[in-house]
């Protein structure tokens, strides 16, 4: 019998709770939101969609814009370098070696940056200059920092393969030209120094190898022994400002 009333006093709870809740959240709880695409008989509204997909296209493809035209690939290679040279493996991790280039980037294009916000996009902001003349604006500092890295064997490769004619001066040259030839260029730079980094450990690798051998201790991995030396080395010489010094120098 009381097994029976605490089943008929829980179908109770049951069904009130479940009354409650059909009465209560009746309302839906999240908005809805509709996207559609409509027919609009003003042409200032055919612009401003356009104007939107084409900055959401440009926000989406950001992040290769900045590794395109910036300093990122020169920093992230040398340090990939170094990173070998010393044997380390994955010290220090992918996720610090690609934020350190990214505010090395920063720093190294800050006065490029401020350059094109100042001329081109608060003018544009302010009303001052038309859109034409304010991606000008913008693109014209960075298009500066890339020919100053560029070498002209690479920038002359470019040209030629587009078939072009043959550019008068700096403007005459198309900015779809100008990157591959500013990142090939990047490219052998970072392999450059890479090789310069190498040099040293190199040989703190062929000192411990010759070691062992003449110790006979042919099966024990020269890398092992050689790893410590090479990061004291690298420690005693304070080889982290040597190296970002020399890379920021180097874009200068």
């Amino acid at each position: 019998m009381l097994k029976q009333r605490r089943m008929l006093l829980f179908m109770g709870v049951l069904l009130f709770f479940l009354f409650i809740s059909k009465n209560v959240f009746a309302a839906p709880m999240v908005p809805n939101v509709n996207i559609g695409v409509g027919t609009s008989d003003n042409p200032q509204d055919v612009v401003v969609t356009l104007q939107i997909m084409a900055v959401l296209t440009i926000l989406s493809i950001a992040p290769s814009i900045l590794v395109m035209t910036t300093s990122f690939v020169r920093i992230v290679v040398v340090i990939g370098f170094l990173r070998n040279a010393l044997s380390t493996q994955n010290v220090p991790p992918n996720q610090v070696v690609i934020a350190l280039s990214l505010f090395l980037s920063f720093y190294i294009m800050s006065p490029y940056w401020s350059q094109a916000n100042d001329n081109g996009l608060q003018p544009y902001l302010a009303g001052q200059i038309t859109q034409e003349e304010a991606l000008h604006n913008v693109v014209e500092p960075v298009r500066a920092f890339m020919f100053k890295q560029t070498r002209e064997s690479d920038l002359a490769l470019f040209v030629n393969l587009s078939q072009a004619e043959r550019p008068e001066s700096q403007d005459d040259v198309s900015t779809f030209t100008l990157i591959p030839a500013y990142l090939i260029s990047e490219l052998k730079t970072a392999f450059q120094i890479g090789f310069m980094i190498y040099i040293p450990f190199i040989v703190i690798d062929m000192i411990v190898a010759s070691t062992l051998m003449s110790m006979g201790m042919m099966m024990l991995p020269p890398v092992m022994i050689s790893l410590p030396f090479k990061v004291l080395l690298f420690v005693m010489v304070d080889g982290w400002h040597l190296l970002i010094k020399s890379l920021i120098v180097s874009f200068k």
